[in-house]
């Protein structure tokens, strides 16, 4: 919020991540080497479902959230308008009840299903997943600021990425990670 306002901060970032992302397709160079390559059909069709399932978990995941909030467009219209923006509220509808960044999940699946890996590929897996990674930690500390023991609260009954890795109070009051 240093270099633009807090409403268009969010569409701001959008613009420019997909602006970035545009360049690096326009720009991208095959490095076709083969990192591995599954060759077992049974294998490959297991591999291409998980490649299918993290696209379609990307898809739901937008649907259980609002459009236009994602993308930063319902800050900027309520400025615009001159309205006070209202409170969103916090849900955690269905894949949000089991991680807390299925988004995310669901890309980084999708990036690395590949029954044909190549040393590009590769590369913007790696990359990618690597700027997802850092992505989650800004936003969770956004989050926590923005709706603090609310938040809190679920960040540490829903695991963020990895269904099943869930603190669980002990009979002894202590977290310890059961998975």
């Amino acid at each position: 919020m240093r270099l633009v306002p807090q409403p268009v901060e969010r569409s701001t970032y959008v613009l420019l991540a997909s602006l970035v992302l545009a360049l690096l397709f326009w720009q991208w160079r095959a490095l076709p080497s083969i990192v591995w390559d599954v060759s077992l059909w049974p294998i490959r069709l297991v591999i291409w479902g998980l490649f299918w399932l993290g696209w379609a978990i990307v898809l739901a995941s937008t649907f259980m959230i609002n459009h236009f909030e994602l993308f930063g467009l319902r800050q900027v219209f309520a400025v615009w308008r001159s309205r006070p923006q209202g409170e969103t509220g916090f849900r955690t509808t269905l894949f949000y009840r089991v991680v807390r960044h299925p988004l995310n999940l669901g890309f980084i699946v999708a990036f690395w299903a590949a029954p044909t890996m190549t040393a590009g590929h590769l590369l913007f897996a790696a990359v990618t997943t690597a700027w997802i990674l850092v992505a989650m930690q800004l936003e969770e500390r956004d989050l926590l600021a923005t709706l603090g023991e609310r938040y809190a609260a679920y960040r540490r009954s829903v695991p963020m990425l990895v269904p099943g890795l869930r603190k669980r109070r002990t009979q002894v009051g202590t977290d310890m990670m059961v998975g």
